[in-house]
């Protein structure tokens, strides 16, 4: 305490130069506009510059995570899809040839997971062949259906939507239900229809079903957390995991199906044959 003491007395008249310059410098900034705005100009430039260091090197340190989630991305894709995404994926381009599902990339720009009702903006639309109903996935699996969409961006109906009902079935037992939000927990969702004649365990994968046009089969949803069945009733309640991650989502697929015009036709004409 005392050599703190004795640095102020020995560096007294310094200090004082010091504290009466910052005063001199806060009143002159203060009352001149011309100051003032060069003033806020080098802040912002330097708090500018600041974050984006901080941006880069956050970026370059999460590139060991990105890069691993192309990996799985690019071995499920191959596992399921038999073929690879497309080098150029700026807009919608098959993977095999002759298939029916053709995929573009996106970029999400805005993402609601808080309500009850959540959507998805993504920064592709109608100019990049974007249509409503078309599914959307992320590397970790099912992100939601497109429900909108405009000339550059289209929104997604998040499977964290209580509107929400998508085809999904348990990978080990084939058998099929539908994935629905009840509005509670972002990471977790509920599989109903299951029926009880159906071997259920905690760990179970869940995949779509590919009984719709929107979602190919086999694109992962989850893992069952826990399960019941009611005194008397024929169906499971099946707890969901998420795969995803959705409050944290970046870049998405939009799922196109080649054949969907041609499928809505035929189920037309019988529907009218009836």
């Amino acid at each position: 305490m005392q050599q703190i003491l004795f640095f102020f007395i020995r560096n007294k008249n310094f200090l004082l130069f010091v504290i009466l310059f910052a005063i001199s410098f806060f009143f002159t900034v203060q009352s001149h506009s011309y100051h003032n705005n060069k003033f806020m100009t080098s802040a912002n430039f330097f708090s500018g510059g600041v974050y984006t260091i901080k941006s880069g090197i956050t970026d370059y340190f999460g590139l060991e995570d990105q890069n691993a989630l192309l990996l799985e991305e690019n071995r499920r894709l191959r596992q399921l899809l038999g073929s690879r995404i497309a080098s150029d994926s700026s807009a919608i381009d098959s993977l095999p040839p002759d298939g029916p599902y053709a995929f573009a990339s996106a970029r999400v720009i805005n993402n609601y997971y808080a309500k009850t009702k959540n959507h998805i903006t993504i920064d592709k639309g109608r100019n990049d062949g974007l249509e409503i109903d078309m599914g959307v996935i992320s590397s970790q699996g099912v992100v939601g259906i497109v429900s909108s969409v405009s000339a550059n961006y289209a929104t997604v109906q998040s499977i964290l939507n209580t509107e929400s009902q998508i085809n999904a079935k348990l990978e080990k037992s084939g058998h099929f239900g539908t994935v629905v939000w009840e509005g509670k927990n972002p990471s977790e969702v509920t599989l109903i229809d299951i029926p009880r004649i159906a071997p259920v365990a905690e760990g179970d994968i869940v995949v779509t079903g590919g009984r719709s046009t929107i979602f190919p089969e086999g694109i992962l949803v989850g893992t069952v957390a826990t399960y019941q069945l009611a005194q008397g009733e024929s169906y499971y309640d099946l707890t969901v995991t998420l795969f995803n991650d959705m409050t944290n989502l970046d870049h998405v697929y939009i799922i196109e199906n080649r054949d969907l015009q041609e499928i809505r036709q035929l189920e037309t004409t019988v529907e009218d044959a009836e």
